[in-house]
């Protein structure tokens, strides 16, 4: 099963009042797995963005000045998400947004028509009723690590919702060994690793410590009959 766990940042709240999406972020999951294939695009709305929405998200006007209109990205964004099942923190106003402006291109595309719609408030909401249910509160329930998200952003929010709803959901995303990673629920001490790390090093036992290794399984062996680790030595 292919989802894609998608968020936007706009210029209001409101499409009907002629508000437009200024960022979509996109993160891709197939089979619960995260891929690592995302979509992540800026869009100039053609149209102020509110002062109020800048102190949520921090896109100014100056920023998007130059960049594509939803016009120009339209096809490519559709074919992303195109037969996926969609996951969206309250899915009715993005996709409210989506639809309003698809409707401004030809052909007309409903999100509804091509997509699954899959709203993971409403699923927050009826495992933990009467507690908060916004993203930031769930990443402290579930123990997701949130640190980065001093602003709104798509992106970001994509891949934090994704860590969110797997666990949510019922499916884990990462262990952790960290004894100090403390409470947090099925997901404590759930990191991001950075894309840009250097390699793990391994590190191969030596001589010695193989050879000691090997007297200890003798003795083992002697002391209780044949092991479990010297029949995965045998091959058997």
């Amino acid at each position: 099963m292919r989802q894609i766990v998608l968020d936007t940042e706009t210029t209001g709240i409101d499409p009907n009042e002629g508000h437009r999406i200024i960022e979509i972020g996109c993160v891709e999951v197939v089979e619960r797995a995260l891929t690592g294939r995302n979509y992540h695009v800026y869009i100039n709305p053609e149209r102020e963005v509110e002062a109020e929405a800048i102190t949520v998200h921090g896109i100014t006007n100056e920023f998007l000045a130059d960049k594509p209109k939803f016009a120009d990205i339209a096809d490519e964004f559709f074919e992303f998400i195109k037969g996926a099942e969609l996951v969206i923190h309250n899915a009715a106003f993005d996709v409210g947004f989506m639809d309003s402006e698809f409707a401004r291109l030809k052909p007309v595309r409903k999100t509804a028509d091509h997509c699954g719609i899959v709203d993971s408030l409403a699923i927050a909401r009826a495992k933990h009723p009467g507690q908060k249910n916004s993203l930031d509160a769930l990443c402290k329930r579930y123990g997701v690590d949130n640190s980065n998200r001093e602003l709104h952003g798509a992106l970001l929010d994509a891949e934090i919702l994704a860590d969110v709803y797997l666990l949510l959901t019922g499916g884990q995303t990462a262990l952790s060994l960290d004894a100090d990673s403390g409470e947090g629920g099925a997901g404590a001490g759930i990191r991001r690793a950075s894309s840009d790390r250097a390699p793990l090093t391994v590190i191969h036992a030596s001589e010695e410590e193989n050879s000691a290794h090997d007297e200890f399984m003798a003795m083992m062996a002697k002391q209780a009959g044949e092991t479990v680790w010297g029949k995965l030595d045998n091959g058997e």
